[in-house]
Parts: C-alpha cells; sequence; structure tokens
C-alpha cells in the first residue's frame, strides 16, 4: 500500500524517526564517498508551480545519489488545472513513474494528485504546509541539541505553511514550540489545537526569552506580493536582529528556511553569525529528502 507526504500529519513519531535515521546514514555514507543506489533506475516526476532553488536542486541531486532519475515539470509543462486535470495527470504518471513531488500553491492540488496517483506524493510546499523544510530543520536540530523533545523553538514572523508545519510536528513530536506573529497572522487554528505544546504570542521579546532556536523566514510568500508594503510596515518588530538575540536564551541557535530577505526579517549580522545554521539547514534539505524518497519509494520494492 503507497504511503504519501502531503502533510506533517502523514507520519507517525516512529515515521519520522525513521526518516531521520535514514538521512543521517545516508549523509555519512555520502561523506565517506560510499554510495547508496536504493532507487536505482526509478524515476521522479517533480512538478513545480512555483520556483526554487533548493527544492528543485536537492531532490534531483539526491535522485541522482540514489541512482534514479528526476523530471523537472516546469509551470508551463502541465498547467495543472487548466490544460490538464489533477487527477488526470496523477493517472497518467502513475503508468509511467515511480514518485511524484510537487510545489505548488494550493494544498487541494497536491492531495489531489496523492488521491489520484498510485505511487507516493510528496509535498514539496503549498499554501498550507511545507512539511519536507521542517523535517530538513528537525534534522538540523538534532544534531546540534541531541533531543528534540527538550529543544524550545520559537518560530518569529508569518503564520504561514512553514509555521504550520512547525505546529503539526510539535504536536507528534512533542517539542515545546512559540509562533511569535502580528496581530491577525495567526497560523492555522486546527493544527494548533492539536499541539499541546505549541502557543501564539505577539512579543517578540517574550517569545524569545527561553529559546534554543530562534526561527524566522520571508514576510511575504510568492502570491502575496501585493501585500508587500503593508507587511513589510506589520512585521518590522518581528525583525530577527541582535537585540533581540540579546533576549534569547544563552547559546541560542538561528534558523532560516531561506531564501532571506536580508535587512527585512532577518539581518546580515545575525544570518551570518556564529549562532547562524542557516546553511547547515540547507544542506540537509539534500540528505533529508533522500531519506523521504528511499522511506516512500523504498517499501514498493
Amino acid at each position: 500500500m503507497k504511503r504519501d507526504l502531503t502533510s506533517m500529519f502523514d507520519l507517525t513519531k516512529d515515521d519520522i524517526y525513521n526518516i531521520f535515521e535514514l538521512s543521517l546514514k545516508m549523509k555519512d555514507a555520502l561523506k565517506k564517498g560510499v554510495e547508496h543506489k536504493i532507487l536505482k533506475d526509478r524515476t521522479l516526476a517533480m512538478i513545480f508551480e512555483k520556483p526554487s532553488l533548493r527544492t528543485r536542486v536537492t531532490f534531483e541531486t539526491g535522485m541522482t545519489q540514489l541512482g534514479g532519475h528526476a523530471i523537472y515539470l516546469a509551470p508551463s509543462d502541465i498547467q495543472l488545472g487548466k490544460r490538464e486535470s489533477v487527477a488526470d495527470v496523477a493517472q497518467n504518471l502513475s503508468r509511467w513513474i515511480d514518485l511524484i513531488m510537487a510545489r505548488v500553491f494550493a494544498h487541494a492540488t497536491v492531495a489531489g494528485l496523492a488521491e489520484h496517483a498510485r505511487v507516493p506524493v510528496i509535498n514539496g510546499l503549498c499554501d498550507l504546509e511545507h512539511p519536507c523544510q521542517i523535517l530538513c530543520d528537525l534534522l538540523t536540530v538534532l544534531e546540534k541539541r541531541s533531543n528534540l523533545e527538550k529543544t524550545t523553538i520559537a518560530f518569529i514572523g508569518d503564520g504561514n505553511n512553514v509555521c504550520n508545519s512547525f505546529i503539526a510536528a510539535s504536536a507528534i513530536l512533542g517539542f515545546p514550540l512559540v509562533a511569535c506573529v502580528p496581530p491577525g497572522y495567526e497560523p492555522n487554528r486546527e493544527y494548533l489545537k492539536r499541539a499541546k505544546r505549541a502557543g501564539v504570542l505577539h512579543d517578540p521579546n517574550r517569545a524569545v526569552a527561553d529559546a534554543d532556536i530562534v526561527y524566522t523566514d520571508v514576510w511575504t510568500s510568492m502570491g502575496q506580493e501585493a501585500e508587500t508594503a503593508k507587511r513589510k510596515k506589520t512585521f518590522q518588530p518581528y525583525q530577527v536582529n541582535a537585540a533581540l538575540m540579546k533576549k534569547a536564551k544563552k547559546g541560542a541557535l538561528v534558523m532560516h528556511c531561506l531564501p532571506a530577505h536580508r535587512g527585512e526579517e532577518i539581518t546580515d549580522e545575525v544570518i551570518d553569525s556564529p549562532a547562524s545554521i542557516v546553511f547547515d539547514q540547507a544542506e540537509n534539505r539534500l540528505h533529508i529528502q533522500k531519506g523521504i524518497m528511499v522511506f516512500l519509494a523504498g517499501q514498493r520494492s
């Protein structure tokens, strides 16, 4: 029976730690020059409605390192729901390939692909969640802090898809999480109800006071460009800068899922500081996505 990763809630706690274990083993093997061609002759279809440096390069490179092949499908190649229905695209691809990764605007699109595809579907980002990013982030935290359940994460900024996936992960794994957002920009309420150790604050100084990890993301996501000016003004007090980091717990680390709008949600002095593990995160996108692909497609061997 095939499995998908459309949401963090598709995974159990054991699933997540199994993916971490797979990812770390393959990361270690790669650094030692040992090849793992676990997905030899498998093909990944990569559907992009939104562009991305990290998502495309890490999935394509990861599939190559696993012995498989990745096909990039640009927005103009498919035009999901316009030129062809989501259901028809899913059924066609299922006849040819072994995995689908979709980076789309609407969660309904990736959910529709999963419903109609006979092969595993991976959510590479949608308006509701970004599960690959959060698995990558938590793998990075695990490497730096060793115990997730005792690590407090403060997410500063917009209650967006990244924030939602963090809340879902908190619900599954039980780590403490504070989402610090301006009033009116809160994360998904239903997700918050499921996460006993996650809460919302509006004061950044309070939010970071007990934080082991201070995390931020862009204030304006793709598709929200018309709100840019308003958001810059509203979110300015939520900038992660040196003054805010002085309020955080001693030794707190800084994370950002990238791309960063330097000088907006985060300053150069913070993202380039010794406390920053932003590029460790970026590297781990490769390793965690290899783990995800093996976890999902490997079960079909």
